[in-house]
């Protein structure tokens, strides 16, 4: 099938503004490719210190005879749940390794946040910046420099980009990821809503509103709606970096821990004989993630309706591995990319039912035969992208592990769908641009009726300011809520997933309400329009510092445009508030936060990826 003109012209446009920083990147590899061997490079005592805790058997075998040695960089800690299950994967790689002639050691391990349970406290104005901790952290594991490929682990929000971001510094090696699957479904989306929606009008008290959170959040694996962490995963079977058909394969499936040792077969480029894309060498990772792939991820965020979060967070894996992409870019591509899926907060089904439904390998197969995806890109299999069209299952065969089988037509037309029968003819994200500056909205989860919202403004300098005035029924009325100060450079940008409640609840009495704020949402944002990563911030003079109580705002999601309906002279002429002292004050203290009064301080704006690295 001949690629899409807009996706064509959009890759070109990314390779052209990157001709510069993506030829050093490569020359950067180049040079890392053509050294020794880690052994070999290194100094004696270097070495020793290196091996000093491996088994014999394990040191010999990669001391004198050479044999490759796997890093493993690991997010694991028991409070994430979609991280448990990987307190056992060390082991099973090691064991795994060794049945191949190959090592593997834990080079380290990185810290990694849950946002389900720092939502709405001090906690969570650490959580942006925790993916370039992570990241440090990646390369600090891997400046061991002893490893002739990485396995990394991890699953969760910032933790899936951190790590991307790490690994694509040291671009040389072979890099597989290595998921842990969601947890079995529990309360439905749709029910743990509603419960939220009552406790906000004090219809349940807490004790009821636990009850169902437990309910939706109760075994190990990732969270089941389709917010960043699983976003993440869709994103990394389009980009070609999983064992294909990981990601959605609940963690106490058979299949899991075989997947788990594929992936160290996929490292090694020995996959077992019969496997998809097996015997091939596996490509450095700086190579496999390129222009193209990054166009591929972008697509499929797209047409899957995914987390708002990854127009921050793969705009600094693109810079990590120079190349440079902003929202322009997803808005051309968002305007051709049909919306296949249907998974909360898009619809009504969770991850589970889209994977039975056919999952990933539905929406890739269905994008490259449309045209929509490049299929001439590496993957970490030698079989190429159309490996993640297929499924995996345990072999019949006694001499194979897993085998891959085509994925089919869709199992539930109300959760996937093919490109000539789409949910949508255009992207479920959408950027908007004015006289309030840029932002995003996650439009494929807003019903038809929401997408223009004029109304006037009330401004608040904090989501607990909107909180108490929606306690206080200040708000039944339609209604902008401008939340501002909640940007990079002002705390960190956290995410404000704790205002869905009671917007959604004044949204249901009727009144037009729409957020606009300069802090992000969570990937899980809901049926009421909110255009966030609002730039440039307030606390850097953008536009929202010049909003006062009353002026009138529309949002046209059809239009693409968020303005402020005051004219041009009297706007021009107003002069931006800075950020209150005291609240600057409060935003740095406590938690932590003072350990990341630098990152808030070299902060990039959201749309160049928030980093604080460049």
């Amino acid at each position: 099938m001949k690629l899409h003109p807009t996706v064509a012209a959009v890759t070109a446009r990314v390779r052209g503004r990157s001709q510069v920083t993506r030829s050093a990147y490569l020359e950067r590899l180049t040079l890392a490719a053509q050294r020794k061997p880690g052994v070999e490079r290194l100094g004696c005592a270097n070495v020793a210190h290196a091996f000093a805790a491996l088994p014999a058997n394990d040191k010999f075998r990669v001391v004198s005879g050479r044999a490759p040695n796997i890093g493993i960089v690991t997010a694991y800690n028991d409070m994430l749940s979609a991280h448990a299950p990987l307190q056992q994967y060390p082991e099973v790689i090691r064991l795994e390794a060794r049945r191949l002639g190959a090592t593997a050691q834990v080079a380290g391990g990185v810290p990694a946040m849950c946002d389900g349970v720092t939502q709405g406290t001090p906690g969570m104005e650490l959580s942006l910046f925790s993916r370039d901790v992570i990241a440090m952290a990646t390369a600090v594991a891997l400046s061991h420099d002893v490893f002739d490929g990485a396995l990394m682990l991890g699953v969760c929000d910032k933790i899936v980009p951190g790590l991307l971001i790490g690994a694509l510094h040291f671009g040389h090696l072979p890099t597989v990821f290595v998921p842990a699957g969601p947890m079995t479904s529990g309360l439905s989306n749709d029910e743990k809503s509603k419960v939220r929606e009552q406790a906000a009008q004090g219809l349940v008290g807490r004790v009821e509103l636990l009850q169902a959170e437990s309910r939706a959040y109760h075994g190990p694996g990732t969270c089941t709606f389709y917010g960043t962490a699983n976003s993440n995963q869709m994103l990394l079977e389009a980009m070609g970096l999983h064992v294909p058909g990981t990601a959605f394969i609940n963690p106490g499936a058979a299949l899991r821990e075989e997947l788990t040792r594929e992936a160290v077969r996929t490292v090694l480029g020995s996959g077992h004989p019969g496997a998809a894309g097996a015997g091939g060498a596996c490509p450095p990772i700086g190579h496999v993630v390129d222009e193209r792939s990054m166009v591929n991820a972008m697509v499929a965020l797209l047409a899957t309706g995914g987390s708002t979060n990854h127009l921050i967070h793969w705009v600094a894996v693109a810079r990590a591995a120079g190349l440079v992409i902003d929202w322009d870019d997803f808005s051309e591509l968002s305007g051709v990319v049909p919306l296949l899926t249907r998974v909360y907060p898009n619809g009504s089904a969770d991850v589970n039912q889209f994977q039975a439904a056919g999952g990933p390998g539905f929406v890739i197969r269905e994008l490259l035969d449309a045209g929509f995806m490049h299929v001439d890109v590496l993957t970490v299999r030698a079989g190429g992208l159309r490996d993640y069209t297929k499924v995996p299952a345990r072999s019949e065969d006694p001499k194979g592990f897993l085998t891959w089988h085509a994925v089919g037509a869709s199992q539930d037309d109300t959760v996937v769908r093919p490109v000539c029968a789409p949910f949508s003819n255009h992207g479920g994200l959408l950027l908007l641009t004015g006289n309030l500056g840029r932002s995003v909205i996650k439009v494929s989860a807003v019903p038809d009726d929401r997408h223009v919202i004029e109304a006037p403004c009330r401004v608040f300098d904090s989501q607990e300011a909107l909180q108490q005035a929606f306690t206080a029924d200040e708000l039944n009325l339609d209604i902008v809520c401008v939340v501002r100060w909640q940007g990079p450079q002002a705390n960190g940008m956290p995410e404000l997933h704790k205002l869905t409640p009671p917007l959604a609840v004044l949204q249901g009495k009727g009144f037009k309400v729409a957020l606009v704020t300069d802090g992000r949402m969570s990937g899980a944002s809901g049926k009421v329009p909110a255009a966030i990563h609002v730039s440039p911030e307030a606390a850097a003079g953008g536009p929202l510092a010049r909003l006062r109580d009353g002026d009138r705002i529309r949002l046209d999601a059809l239009a693409g445009t968020l303005e402020v309906l005051v004219c041009a002279e009297v706007w021009a002429a107003r002069e931006p508030i800075t950020m209150p002292e005291a609240l600057r004050v409060a935003n740095g203290l406590g938690m932590g936060r003072e350990l990341f009064a630098s990152m808030r301080r070299n902060a990039l704006a959201a749309e160049e990826g928030a980093c604080s690295w460049l």
